[in-house]
């Protein structure tokens, strides 16, 4: 077959660290070809230099078999490579078809054709199987319409070759499904597509062929026909992983959180939340499933003292936090892992070491008298940097400089290293590679055992089903259910988190 795209011998060496090692891909026309690797491995760097971010000391880049220079990425666009960010570039309070057309604008005369750009986009929706409104402003629609725009926006630029990063990182199983079929459909009308994840189960489902970056180097390229989920997560660690949680039986003690009747306001100031109860006790974790948007945010927002609720009230170990301030929370036996690390889990900006101490800066022994104590501050980051393979070059590199998975162990590592009675775990693997993700939650569930309570929010029912011991799951701003884990499967929470009964449905089926 055609290749579209050819790299060899690329090499990009950072500060420290050879990102891309004498590295060599190639990507053929209509087919998904998944770049597979643990985070920092150097996947989203070789696609960052194939779209034109960043130049590579040494290799060279072939399109359709003529080699090429891409210093921009200008220069990808007008060779046909479009590229989807694990992070969205969007103006929020543009509209859809506003952000599609940005920069590259049909024109009336002098003024703009928002007509026209609204049927170019719909045209491309209607051809790929798009559901989206080109009219729906964006901080009004959801993360998963959103990476629609942002793939809408490469494909009215005249994208023949599609680099999504991380493409399944922030989408629910529903939304996955529908990405699947916009991949397939791309693929017939001879598209060719490069996912970089690390996703075992998107792998198999969504690939031609996988290319596994470890370090910096290639260890392996594979049909996905001919390999297995268990030969791609070792091939990807460099050593056998641990798919399955091993859980002992729960031993459950006190009351530690309580929440009743609790009512919570969005930014919008329409109710998110509406008359929530859930309890959370030492020795289990509970897990709250739903689709993104119900509410969970809002709530985990309450508790942790980021939003003031309407109305209810909230206990931590007896003792009553309702409105009270993040801080004050934590002091009192909080723990809090944030769904969106760079938002509210890191100061980009900030050193390692100031990192690993936010929200316990103020106590001793890193502080006395406001006067900080850099010796105790660089003990503790070099500990839980060690304990949690914490994978950096030393303390002092900006969080910045760490890649999403070895940022997200530094928030584990400082939440569990603050001792706290509740852990509440948003997102806790969100964007993480198979390795990290098998670390995480070994650690979630020695909280548990330990005697801690943990409260689990993740939009990945893999996770929910192998970390809880009871499921709460969210719907409407309510909790429509709480499922012991032995009754509870993918199909029931399913149904539960569209809005469904499942009496109705098993009577339905009988």
């Amino acid at each position: 077959m055609e290749k579209v795209v050819e790299m060899k011998g690329i090499t990009k060496i950072f500060p420290g660290t050879v990102a891309n090692d004498n590295v060599n891909f190639d990507l053929l026309k209509g087919e998904t070809h998944v770049l597979l690797g643990e985070n920092g491995a150097g996947k989203t760097t070789l696609m960052n230099i194939l779209y034109g971010l960043y130049q590579p000391e040494k290799g060279e880049i072939l399109i359709n078999g003529i080699k090429t220079n891409i210093m921009t990425p200008n220069d990808a666009i007008k060779l046909g490579i479009g590229m989807v960010h694990q992070h969205f570039m969007l103006v929020h309070n543009f509209t859809v078809a506003e952000n599609i057309v940005l920069g590259v604008e049909p024109k009336k005369g002098l003024k703009i054709d928002i007509n026209k750009a609204v049927n170019d986009v719909q045209k491309i929706a209607d051809k790929y199987g798009f559901q989206i409104n080109p009219n729906a402003v964006i901080e009004d629609i959801s993360v998963g319409q959103q990476q629609k725009v942002e793939i809408i926006k490469a494909l009215y630029r005249g994208a023949e070759i599609l680099i999504l990063d991380e493409p399944t990182a922030v989408l629910t199983p529903q939304e996955i499904d529908e990405l699947g079929e916009i991949i397939n459909n791309l693929k017939k009308e001879g598209k060719s597509v490069i996912l970089i994840t690390h996703k075992l189960k998107e792998v198999m489902k969504m690939s031609d062929r996988v290319t596994i970056i470890r370090r910096g180097k290639i260890t392996g390229s594979v049909n996905t026909i001919d390999t297995s989920i268990d030969e791609l997560a070792e091939l990807m660690v460099g050593r056998k992983v641990q798919l399955v949680v091993d859980k002992k039986e729960a031993k459950i003690g006190y009351e530690i959180l309580k929440v009743q009747d609790l009512h919570v306001k969005d930014h919008r100031g329409i109710e998110a939340v509406n008359g929530v109860n859930l309890t959370v006790k030492a020795g289990e974790i509970v897990g709250i499933a739903g689709v993104d948007g119900n509410g969970q945010t809002e709530f985990i927002e309450a508790i942790t003292g980021l939003k003031k609720p309407e109305k209810g009230s909230i206990t931590l170990s007896g003792k009553d936090i309702y409105g009270k301030s993040p801080r004050e929370i934590g002091d009192l036996g909080l723990g809090h892992i944030p769904e969106d690390r760079h938002k509210r889990g890191l100061i980009l900006k900030y050193s390692l070491y100031e990192n690993s101490i936010l929200g316990i800066h103020h106590k001793e022994p890193f502080s006395k008298r406001k006067i900080m104590n850099y010796e105790e501050i660089r003990k503790h980051s070099a500990k839980i940097i060690k304990e949690f393979d914490v994978r950096t070059p030393n303390d002092e590199v900006e969080a910045s400089a760490l890649s999403g998975g070895n940022q997200q162990k530094l928030i584990v590592a400082r939440e569990i290293s603050k001792n706290p009675d509740l852990l509440i775990a948003s997102q806790p693997t969100r964007g993480v590679d198979v390795g990290a993700i098998e670390f995480i939650h070994k650690r979630l569930v020695g909280e548990r055992d330990s005697g801690k309570a943990v409260l689990l929010v993740s939009l990945e029912l893999d996770e929910v089903l192998a970390l809880s011991d009871r499921i709460a799951v969210m719907y409407d701003g309510r909790i429509v259910d709480i499922l012991d884990r032995k009754d509870a499967n993918e199909q029931k929470l399913g149904i539960l988190m569209a809005g469904g009964s499942i009496d109705k449905e098993v009577n339905k089926n009988e």
